[in-house]
């Protein structure tokens, strides 16, 4: 929605917008300042700001009070953020560069959480313009004639942040701006400024403007962005029209197209004030935590399962095998846990089971389907099923030996070694797999398991001594036959 659209809404009702929590609750836009007027305004004592001094201090009020201004980052807080807020304070356009998958997007949202919360606008402005600095002929003109009796709307800081993802056919007309032939048949004169229909740049006044993949921009579309960084105003076509634009613009680049390829003129690079590496989560509780806040899980996905996930989305990330170049995306790993945990549903449909849990014969399920988003490289593509076998098994072996590490499974081994086989499967419920396991005597062996992790439900404790199963296998102190979704223990 533009500025404009919100600003002609504003006066008739509260509007609303699904702000994610902790709960899962939205929250609703509350608080909107009651002055309708210019003159009510003024009396108030309101001060205008441009949008990077509005962004600095209320950055540096966080800071002070120690409150965390960005939300939801996970692995960037002595890297990147420190870099990004010394930007901000220096008042800096900033492009973030990084593979895809680091959160440069997110960490681009956030931004808008340090403006106002509220921001004075003339009603009905298209650019959404402060009422004591119009910058348009025609909010011009009807602050000279209402003076103080102007009339203002609020407009919410979600609304001041304006993102566009570019393709190689986004034009000039939409970042910039075009004529409308609408205007001029309507009758106005060629030469009036008011014939102009403003693009995204312009409507983002007041705001933050946000690029995504700035390389994909075709190069004279990059020419146009150059005024609009360095002078702040636009040149549309053959108009005699300045426009002081308060906009903060920020970018997302891949490092390989903004550094080496030439696919971003040199000029517009250097508009930017600020050019911020992302990385990957560096430790591995960092790349849990993203995974358990962003997948979108439809059965429980015990932590366990989660951390065997993280371990091999990282060693994808180390693989000689593995295009570095195009990244391995936290997504894939978000997307392993939404996978297994619709596995776990399945089953469950399928068996009957009242509570879906995934369990480790889950992994495969998920290696299946998400392959095709690992680029490999030249050579390698034969390979890329033994290699995702392989990692899967190295992330699964480390985090046996890390969750179990001092328990002996020696009186497990030793019955197996009597012939018994244990199955399990995509298809096996968690009670038909509890009763197949063999008996161990007074051994307290399986509890012990099942404490290690958190267990205490069938599925729980099923996951949990067939991940000890599995790593048994993986030690080669016990055989594995497997297929068509099933797997049997045994020696």
């Amino acid at each position: 929605m533009t500025l404009s659209g919100i600003a002609l809404r504003a006066a008739a009702k509260v509007a609303f917008r699904g702000v994610p929590s902790v709960g899962g609750r939205t929250v609703a836009r509350v608080n909107r300042p009651a002055t309708s007027t210019v003159g009510e305004l003024r009396a108030a004592g309101h001060v205008q700001k441009s949008v990077r001094a509005e962004i600095r201090d209320n950055l540096l009020t966080a800071l002070r009070e120690g409150r965390d201004p960005w939300p939801g980052l996970h692995g960037f807080q002595t890297t990147v953020i420190p870099q990004l807020e010394r930007a901000l304070i220096a008042g800096h356009d900033v492009v973030l560069l990084g593979e895809r998958g680091q959160g440069k997007t997110r960490l681009l949202r956030t931004l808008n959480g340090l403006m106002d919360e509220w921001t004075p606008v003339i009603t009905g402005s298209e650019l959404g313009e402060h009422p004591y600095e119009p910058i348009t002929t025609a909010s011009i003109r009807r602050a000279e004639e209402l003076g103080d009796a102007l009339p203002i709307s609020w407009v919410h800081r979600d609304d001041r942040y304006v993102e566009k993802l570019a393709t190689p056919d986004t034009s000039v007309a939409d970042l910039i701006g075009d004529v409308d032939p609408m205007k001029v048949a309507e009758g106005r004169s060629l030469g009036d400024p008011e014939t102009i229909h403003f693009g995204l740049i312009p409507r983002g006044h007041r705001g933050i403007v946000a690029i995504n993949e700035l390389p994909d921009l075709a190069e004279r579309i990059q020419v146009a962005m150059l005024n609009v960084m360095e002078e702040r105003d636009v040149q549309i076509r053959g108009y005699v029209l300045r426009l002081p634009l308060d906009v903060l613009v920020v970018a997302s680049a891949n490092p390989e197209d903004y550094t080496n390829r030439g696919r971003i003129i040199t000029p517009l690079k250097d508009r930017f004030g600020a050019e911020i590496r992302t990385h990957y989560p560096i430790e591995l509780a960092d790349e849990i935590a993203v995974i358990r806040q962003e997948a979108q899980l439809t059965a429980e996905v015990p932590d366990a399962l989660i951390e065997i996930l993280a371990r091999f989305t990282r060693a994808l990330r180390e693989s000689s095998a593995v295009d570095q170049r195009s990244g391995v995306s936290a997504r894939f790993s978000i997307a392993g846990a939404e996978t297994v945990s619709a596995a776990a549903v399945h089953r469950a449909a399928r068996q009957g089971e009242v509570d879906a849990v995934a369990r480790p014969i889950d992994l495969e399920t998920a290696v299946d389907v998400l392959g095709g988003k690992i680029e490999f490289e030249s050579g390698e593509e034969d390979r890329a099923d033994e290699v995702l076998e392989h990692l899967l098994r190295t992330a699964t072996a480390e985090t046996v030996r890390s969750r179990f590490r001092g328990l002996d499974f020696g009186v497990l081994v030793d019955a197996l070694e009597g012939g018994t086989m244990v199955t399990t499967g995509e298809q096996v419920s968690a009670r038909d797999f509890l009763a197949g396991l063999p008996s161990l005597g007074e051994s307290d062996l399986y509890d012990q398991v099942c404490e290690r992790l958190d267990a205490t439900s069938d599925g729980e404790r099923a996951g949990a001594i067939e991940l000890a199963l599995e790593g048994l296998f993986l030690a080669r102190r016990i055989s594995k036959e497997s297929g068509g979704g099933e797997a049997a223990y045994g020696m």
